[in-house]
This record gives C-alpha cells, sequence and structure tokens, in this order.
C-alpha cells in the first residue's frame, strides 16, 4: 500500500459523529478525509439514516495514535455516565463479548466493559485482549472462498464482449478489504485474482473488437 494512500479508519451514519471525529483528529494533527458516500438518491423519501455514510479515511500508520485518542475520550467519558447506562445490565458474559469483539463496540462500552469486569473480579488482561485481536486480523486476512460463480459468470460476459465483464475480472483482480489495524490484504485468493486478470484482459479485447465492428458498420 502506497505511504500516503488513506483508508477507512471509522464509518458513521451520523453527520454529528463524523464531524465530532473530524475535529478529534484535527486537534491532534492528524491528517484525515471526511468522505460523505452516502446513496445519492432515497427512493423512499425518508431521509432514512440508514441511507447517509460518512467515512473518516486515515493513513495506516495514523491509526494506533487515533484509536489512542478516541479511547482517552471514552475514559473522560466514562466517568460522566449515568447510572442507568445500560453496559450496567450486562452480565459477565456479555461484557466479556464486547471486550473480545471490540471492533463491533464504542470505544466508550469496550473500556466501561472492561471497568465492571475488573470490578467483578473478572478482569481480562491486556496481553489477552492483544492476542485475541491478531487472531481476528490474522482470520479476517485469509481470502473469500473461491468465486467460482463470478468468474464462470465473467468469462461469459467478458467474451460477449459487456462491460460487465471487465468489471468482474478487475473487482476480482483488484479489490482488497482493509483490517481494523489499517492493513489492506487482497479479498480473493491468488488463484482468482489470476482468472479475474485472464477475465480482465479478454473482456478488453472482446469489447475493442465489438466496437471496432460496429465502427465498421456504420461506415
Amino acid at each position: 500500500m502506497p505511504k500516503d494512500e488513506f483508508v477507512t479508519f471509522r464509518i458513521f451514519n451520523d453527520a454529528d459523529a463524523a464531524l465530532e471525529l473530524s475535529a478529534l483528529l484535527e486537534k491532534n494533527g492528524i491528517e484525515y478525509q471526511n468522505i460523505d458516500s452516502s446513496a445519492g438518491f432515497d427512493v423512499t423519501f425518508a431521509n432514512n439514516a440508514f441511507n447517509k455514510e460518512y467515512r473518516i479515511k486515515l493513513r495506516k500508520e495514523d491509526f494506533a495514535q487515533a484509536d489512542k485518542l478516541l479511547l482517552d475520550a471514552a475514559a473522560d467519558d466514562i466517568e460522566n455516565l449515568d447510572k442507568d447506562y445500560y453496559l450496567f445490565e450486562f452480565t459477565d458474559e456479555e461484557l466479556n463479548e464486547i471486550v473480545l469483539n471490540r471492533a463491533e463496540w464504542s470505544p466508550l462500552d469496550f473500556l466501561l466493559a472492561q471497568k465492571l469486569l475488573k470490578e467483578r473480579g473478572k478482569e481480562v488482561k491486556p496481553e489477552v485482549i492483544q492476542q485475541i485481536e491478531k487472531q481476528k486480523n490474522e482470520e479476517l486476512a485469509k481470502p473469500e472462498k473461491s468465486q467460482k460463480d463470478w468468474i464462470s459468470a465473467g468469462y461469459i460476459l467478458a467474451i460477449l464482449g459487456g462491460l460487465l465483464g471487465i468489471f468482474i475480472g478487475y473487482h476480482l483482480y483488484s479489490h482488497k478489504k482493509t483490517l481494523p489495524n489499517g492493513e489492506q490484504v487482497y479479498a480473493y485468493s491468488e488463484h482468482d485474482r489470476k482468472e479475474g486478470q485472464k477475465i480482465l484482459i479478454i473482456g478488453i479485447i472482446a469489447f475493442i473488437i465489438c466496437v471496432i465492428i460496429k465502427i465498421l458498420r456504420i461506415i
């Protein structure tokens, strides 16, 4: 991944939440991009928040610092929490789920779950959390299962000269996924990526041939 490439750090459905994080990053001198990737048109005309999507992007090397800033801010917020906050009613097992699945919860919930478990004598050691997060990253980094159906469809559409075949080939060959630590890895196996590259080349050639034939017919 190029050094200056920005990748998604957090995704929000609420513009204010994205702006709040943007302000925190700016205050601490971390370069970021706040991208509105919401659907361009809401067919329900309901202005549904779930149709909104705001992506905060950072450089990979800034992920750890930004994550620490969020945890520090959450630590301050914990002291001012109302006693009716929903996590106070969670069982030990439910709190453990939060601690061990940190990426699915807010920094506030993650820290509070740790605090409550420690108070109950069920503390989860930091080294255990780090090991589990490492294992999760390794699991997430594994390629997706074989894309046989998409490969077959891609070849057919590419031979026919359709742009969809080119898109399928390009997607199989180049698509990456971002891990929680900011690392980007190819989403598909080496075999599927090679098939995608072949589909892409065939699709481009077939498309050019189709365009030439149409031009000759007009002439």
